[in-house]
């Protein structure tokens, strides 16, 4: 398996946008934390979240092939069930999982995704525009407000319901992980 730097390394190498990057090393973070949680393989999940949209660009953006490009660019690098979640994260490719194990860590995928998408949209409204002064009940709030971060997935996030974990929870989760890593993401 890849260690996280090389992971970073490849996915720099296909990934060329800084935001996407940063959105990657968000998600990886919150990945590893639930992985910890859940007493899971958090490097490995850790992984599939940094690498998750790794063929954005290599597919022209296109979201029919999203996913289905980052088997090709990882095949034989992670198990059957890492790739296939990272396949299917995107529903719009048709890329149906068969993987024994592979919808567990698919539902901590998707709902990462989008709360790292949440953060980072409530963290940008606060007035220092850090997330150390996000709290869970903050996005708690901003999840409710179907007005707030369109582009955000509320169902997405829910499937970290799941794994048996309330979204409170999860938010708590999240969000340490994240500023752990605050830094990086320049938040």
């Amino acid at each position: 398996m890849l260690s996280r730097s090389e992971a970073l390394e490849l996915l720099r190498r296909y990934l060329k946008d800084e935001r996407m990057v940063k959105h990657c090393l968000a998600v990886g973070t919150i990945m590893r934390a639930l992985g910890e949680r859940l007493r899971e393989d958090a490097a490995l999940w850790e992984l599939v979240g940094l690498l998750h949209d790794i063929d954005y660009d290599y597919v022209g953006r296109d979201m029919k092939r999203h996913g289905l490009g980052a088997l090709e660019i990882l095949r034989g690098l992670f198990p059957q069930e890492a790739l296939e979640a990272i396949a299917a994260h995107n529903e719009h490719n048709g890329f149906r999982p068969t993987a024994e194990g592979t919808l567990r860590i698919l539902h901590a995928l998707r709902a990462s995704d989008h709360m790292a998408g949440l953060a980072v949209a409530t963290a940008l409204v606060m007035p220092s525009k850090r997330l150390a002064e996000v709290r869970p009940e903050t996005l708690a709030r901003k999840f409710k407000a179907k007005d707030f971060a369109r582009g955000v997935d509320r169902e997405r996030i829910r499937e970290v319901e799941r794994l048996g974990l309330s979204l409170e929870e999860f938010f708590a989760i999240g969000l340490e992980a994240l500023r752990g890593i605050a830094g990086e993401l320049g938040l």
